[in-house]
């Protein structure tokens, strides 16, 4: 509305000046300002056809997720925003449940998958800060199994022939996706979380690395599920009830968990993804994981990716590393810890810039998960954004829904 305007205040502008007295210039000057302004105009109606927004970014977030909703190309999603103090707006758009018409609701539950990774590593590093866990260490130092690893030099249908790596994969590697594991191991099939943490990290000592240790990146649930293996080792907690004791209890992240009880299942949005077309949303299970979700007796925690959360808990994780490890007082991480876990901690021979558990970005960090949920911390402008969707690929342009939330966030709240 703001553009409609300011573009009939220009054509009014150059009608009463096409209409004006003549005076003693020339049919040749009078031309010319004629000329500039018909190209003010122009340029304004360029922008405006452009989508380039010149009036005041909207307060709200939900009319421009909207459209995403009604065209199909995105069931739902809950939009977050969040700065060192408080959250500044959650929102809600569309439906946790298409077929039921279960509109989205700012505690719905999501899938966060490999969001799991960062707080697995931050826990990891609170051992760190303690002195029980260095991270140069080789991983065999709290492991044994991992003695006498070996590394593949040749593969093909026939054989493989294995050597003995540089060196033993180290902690840091396997937080930062430079050890060489595998993604995953050959037992952990058709899911992720049906063996204990101690069965599963066994069967990645039991296979070779692909890869020597630190010259490849490769993205790896292993090396993290490895790393909450040495915690949990080193602390004498089991995995689980350390996340719940150190971390989850004291950032007051109540609805984050890898067993979702029964009331938290009825608030968990459905998963989508594209119809054959690829012009609607078909439901879909987490095919990644054992249902029923409440199970404690078949479903294991998996630390690469097995918790559930809302964005409001996220956030609350995110608010405590926006503040540099602290949050409403208290201390989690230290300075020199939080250093180690957002920065950059892949070579500059590689292209992906990884911390531990962390993407890192020029002048962000974050992590996304399996189905597109994703969460920035943005220290320089001092927000953090939590965008929750429950989406194995997107139909249309639904993709670009997280882009068009970032873009707001960013014009809305940094002025």
């Amino acid at each position: 509305m703001a553009m409609n305007i300011l573009i009939q205040s220009v054509m009014l502008w150059l009608g009463a000046y096409k209409n004006r007295a003549p005076n003693r210039t020339t049919l040749k000057e009078r031309k010319e300002p004629m000329k500039k302004n018909y190209t003010l105009l122009t340029l304004f109606t360029g922008l405006a056809l452009s989508g380039v927004v010149v009036a005041e970014t909207p307060a709200s977030v939900t009319a421009l997720l909207q459209p995403f909703v009604e065209k199909h190309e995105l069931a739902g999603a809950v939009a977050l925003v969040a700065d060192k103090d408080k959250v500044l707006c959650v929102e809600a758009v569309g439906f946790a449940d298409i077929a039921r018409k279960k509109v989205m609701k700012t505690d719905s539950m999501f899938w966060i998958a490999s969001q799991s990774k960062a707080m697995t590593a931050t826990s990891v590093m609170m051992l760190v800060d303690e002195g029980k866990i260095s991270l140069d260490d080789p991983v065999e130092k709290y492991l044994p199994e991992f003695r006498d690893q070996r590394v593949v030099v040749e593969k093909d249908a026939d054989h493989t022939l294995l050597r003995k790596p540089t060196h033993p994969i180290t902690v840091r590697e396997v937080l930062s996706h430079m050890s060489g594991l595998p993604f995953q191991s050959a037992i952990e099939t058709p899911t992720l979380d049906g063996l204990p943490l101690a069965a599963a990290v066994r069967s990645y000592a039991m296979t070779p690395l692909q890869t020597e240790p630190n010259t490849r990146y490769a993205y790896s649930n292993a090396g993290i599920n490895t790393a909450a293996r040495i915690l949990e080792v080193v602390s004498g907690v089991p995995y689980e009830d350390f996340m719940q004791q150190c971390l989850f209890t004291p950032l007051g992240m109540t609805d984050t968990t890898f067993w979702p009880t029964q009331e938290q299942v009825q608030r968990i949005a459905k998963s989508y993804r594209p119809d054959d077309a690829k012009s609607n949303l078909v439901e879909i299970p987490i095919g990644q994981l054992i249902y029923p979700l409440t199970d404690r007796i078949h479903r294991f925690p998996m630390p690469a990716g097995g918790l559930f959360s809302t964005a409001q808990d996220t956030a609350r994780f995110c608010r405590m590393l926006l503040n540099g490890g602290t949050l409403n007082g208290r201390r989690y991480l230290s300075d020199a810890a939080f250093k180690e876990l957002t920065r950059r901690q892949t070579p500059q021979s590689v292209k992906d810039s990884y911390g531990f558990g962390l993407a890192v970005g020029g002048d962000w960090f974050g992590h996304g998960g399996a189905f597109a949920t994703n969460m920035e911390i943005r220290p320089a402008k001092g927000l953090v954004l939590i965008w929750m969707v429950q989406h194995a690929g997107f139909p249309g342009q639904g993709g670009n829904a997280q882009n068009v939330f970032r873009h707001w966030a960013l014009e809305h709240f940094i002025r």
